[in-house]
């Protein structure tokens, strides 16, 4: 299934795509795509649906009809850096020898479509096309040969950065992180049975036209089942919950010289049979 939200930002409505990719409404079946409604039983019984049965929302998703983050509520959004060797490289750092974890606020996530907003005092606003892991079942001290059970689905986000506030304010990454619209998370969240293996994705993000990020998950340092075995050593990881998984190569800090976003461009980035998303960029 491809799980979505639709509607006006803070008024979305939970939705599904049918095989011709038509939004169906899931608002008389569901509250929202979030919480329980994640857990696998849920999932299970959304599965049995005939989609076709469903009232057909106006508007083609993407184009006319807005879609919001694909999942709602979200209790954490976990990210790891240097996640991918070439990325370290290229940030002048070396491979951590345990994941680098730190938190995006969920106030920043938005619609896969949204404007991405430029800080103010921003000088170096970054892009990362990233693989996201979606909480299905709970737990805490996940095993890693049962971490695939916890896991509700897969989706696209760009985990935009601000490098300056990110590295040069003092503190942890948060910082650079967190401004609103730093998390464009969909369009639809795919779920674990549609994607056999996570580490067989092609990912890539183009700016204005010019391919700038081309990677594969299966170059990652630490994959996604250590990824959710590890996280949850330190914190119960519930339903609902986001791991953004990082990013490869070829992010605006690596390039020589530097290259970073300006207000009115465009992204567009995407993760292979996960959907694709568009942002333009606007001063905040």
């Amino acid at each position: 299934m491809k799980l979505l939200r639709y509607g006006p930002m803070g008024h979305e409505k939970p939705g599904v795509l049918d095989p011709e990719g038509c939004v169906r409404d899931l608002s008389g079946v569901v509250p929202d795509i979030a919480g329980a409604v994640l857990l696998p039983e849920s999932l299970n019984r959304l599965k049995q649906l005939n989609v076709n049965d469903l009232p057909r929302v106006p508007g083609v998703a993407q184009q006319d009809l807005r879609l919001g983050a694909c999942v709602g509520q979200v209790g954490k959004c976990i990210c790891i850096g240097l996640n991918y060797a070439d990325h370290a490289a290229e940030s002048d750092l070396p491979v951590p020898p345990e994941p680098v974890v730190f938190g995006k606020w969920t106030s920043a996530l938005c619609g896969p479509d949204d404007a991405v907003q430029i800080p103010r005092d921003s000088l170096k606003t970054d892009w990362e096309v990233e693989l996201a892991v979606v909480i299905g079942l709970g737990g805490r001290y996940i095993a890693q040969a049962d971490a695939m059970r916890h896991v509700a689905g897969y989706c696209v986000m760009n985990d935009v950065s601000e490098r300056d506030f990110q590295l040069n304010r003092s503190g942890t990454w948060d910082k650079g992180k967190g401004h609103d619209s730093f998390g464009p998370l969909g369009p639809w969240l795919v779920t674990a049975d549609e994607v056999p293996n996570p580490q067989d994705l092609a990912l890539w993000l183009e700016l204005d036209g010019q391919r700038m990020q081309s990677g594969h998950t299966s170059t990652m340092v630490y994959q996604v089942p250590f990824l959710i075995s590890y996280l949850s050593q330190f914190m119960s990881l519930q339903p609902g919950d986001v791991i953004s998984t990082g990013t490869p190569p070829g992010v605006g800090m690596g390039h020589k010289p530097p290259v970073y976003l300006r207000a009115g461009q465009t992204m567009r980035l995407g993760v292979q049979g996960l959907g694709v998303q568009t942002q333009t960029t606007v001063q905040a």
